[in-house]
């Protein structure tokens, strides 16, 4: 199973419901973390391009917060890291309407996407208005897919193959949409998905302070959520779905081991 690291937003906070928020200067630690593994930072495409991806972790990035080219970008540069961005392309350089009453964030426009684009992030989609594409019909499904591909495409110049489904939500239904669309992959969150790739790849979400067993520990834990939750699945709540508490009770101790 290819290692994914899952973040959101990259910056200094005071509320952070939905624990979706990473200091810049614990980034760079779990970036600096993966420098001395011998291993890089890179995007879903060079991922699954790669003969051998043992020696790489895609970083994935969901939601397009300005914050990424101000906080996580130049401390990717440091290390020749690239990553995946997932774009709401229908709410440019507008702001997170999702998560209210959460802290407002700002989303990224057509400027940032082009420098990023050209610092070698990849650009792909997280639909158009953040909606979840479960509860789509067919031609809105349909529409918001192509759409959101062709948006991003028109602002870099580049190819938009790949989606994170809002909300990390998918089913059966979504996932032959997202195939006929063209897209080459899809991820979600920890959901139990068993067939895991191309369209429902999982990816372990590294929050702020985790240290250096619990990088070390990701790819279990993540494994770990999805049985969990293909035994006992929960709603979702807020932004992501519910964790467990014995399981986030464990991982909660990890955290004071730092890097």
């Amino acid at each position: 199973m290819p290692a994914i690291w899952m973040y959101h937003s990259i910056d200094h906070y005071t509320y952070d419901p939905y624990t979706l928020t990473v200091t810049p200067e614990n980034f760079e630690s779990q970036i600096r973390w993966i420098y001395k593994q011998d291993k890089r930072g890179v995007t879903m495409r060079e991922l699954l391009s790669a003969d051998d991806p043992s020696g790489m972790i895609a970083l994935t990035f969901d939601d397009g917060y300005v914050d990424f080219m101000e906080q996580a970008l130049p401390i990717l540069r440091r290390y020749d890291f690239t990553a995946s961005l997932y774009i709401v392309s229908g709410l440019l350089s507008q702001f997170n309407k999702w998560d209210q009453p959460g802290p407002r964030k700002e989303l990224m426009g057509a400027d940032h996407l082009r420098e990023a684009a050209d610092a070698g992030m990849e650009i792909a989609s997280h639909g158009l208005t953040h909606t979840s594409l479960t509860t789509l019909d067919d031609q809105v499904l349909a529409d918001e897919l192509s759409r959101s591909r062709e948006i991003l495409r028109d602002i870099t110049g580049q190819p938009a193959d790949g989606i994170c489904y809002p909300y990390g939500a998918a089913d059966v239904r979504v996932l032959d949409a997202v195939r006929a669309a063209g897209y080459t992959y899809g991820c979600v969150t920890v959901d139990p998905y068993r067939d895991q790739g191309p369209y429902a790849f999982t990816r372990a979400c590294i929050g702020d302070g985790f240290g250096s067993l619990r990088l070390h520990a990701a790819p279990a834990e993540k494994w770990l959520r999805t049985m969990v939750r293909r035994i006992r699945p929960v709603r979702t709540a807020g932004h992501i779905g519910a964790i467990p508490p014995l399981i986030d009770g464990i991982a909660r101790i990890a955290d004071s081991v730092h890097i």
